[in-house]
């Protein structure tokens, strides 16, 4: 399986050495979207080379595997058996999306998808998996990608993964993609207010902790709940942050 993801990361890496070395601010910038207060551990992937050239020590806290031990063919091999073809599949899906998309607009998205891993102690959890690149050639090859893998068992405990890719800073989303058919941007349930405020509510914030991170009165969080209710056709903020989650719309 291993060998069947390089060849299909080599496609978009196109064997181009990325530079030694990422500026801090770059990374800084590329974390902070992704960063997730809770179960979650991040890395840095060298898509030439197909290895990783950091993984975070919280994978031990999560997985039980030492950060220092796990390569790309290790993780892989703890995927769950039925979801090897979905995680091959997205990976190729995802090649194509960056090929289709024009050079400025490559940082601007990241890859969301769901898959089942295995623990150190034989258990499986469900693990949100999220990438964005950090750096591409002048020809949009795609050098490194820094990414993000949250434990969301409690959230999504059945039903098949899915892949979406998200935009930032305003970029249209393509979510819960049909791997068989073209990109199609999605129709925004929720506006870019309304999707901030959801993300932080898949952290487990209260509308106070909300309103202060977010600079907005806890009122006019309330106002966005409520909205983002109707708009989504649920009941309550349980529902629809599991909706969130199998549809992909963060």
């Amino acid at each position: 399986m291993y060998e069947a993801a390089r060849k299909i990361w080599k496609v978009v890496a196109e064997n181009v050495a990325p530079p030694l070395s990422i500026p801090e601010l770059d990374i800084q910038k590329k974390i902070l979207p992704f960063f997730q207060v809770g179960d979650c551990y991040y890395f840095i992937f060298n898509a030439t080379r197909g290895e990783f050239d950091y993984v975070h020590p919280g994978i031990a806290d999560i997985l039980g595997y030492r950060a220092e031990e796990c390569t790309v063919a290790k993780i892989m091999s703890y995927i769950h058996p039925e979801d090897i073809g979905w995680f091959l599949d997205f990976e190729q899906q995802a090649v194509a999306f960056f090929e289709w998309l024009p050079i400025d607009k490559i940082l601007k998205y990241k890859v969301r998808y769901d898959l089942r891993v295995r623990k150190a102690d034989g258990q499986y959890l469900r693990m949100l998996h999220q990438t964005t690149p950090l750096q591409h050639g002048e020809d949009g090859a795609i050098l490194r990608t820094f990414g993000v893998h949250i434990d969301i068992t409690h959230l999504k405990s059945s039903g098949p993964p899915v892949l979406s890719f998200v935009g930032l800073d305003g970029e249209p989303s393509y979510l819960n993609i049909d791997i068989k058919k073209g990109f199609s941007p999605s129709h925004e349930v929720l506006t870019r207010r309304e999707k901030q405020v959801l993300e932080l509510l898949l952290l487990g914030m209260s509308s106070r902790k909300i309103a202060d991170e977010l600079n907005i009165s806890r009122q006019t969080v309330d106002k966005h709940r409520k909205n983002m209710l109707q708009k989504t056709g649920v009941h309550s903020s349980a529902e629809m942050v599991v909706k969130a989650l199998k549809e992909g719309w963060v």
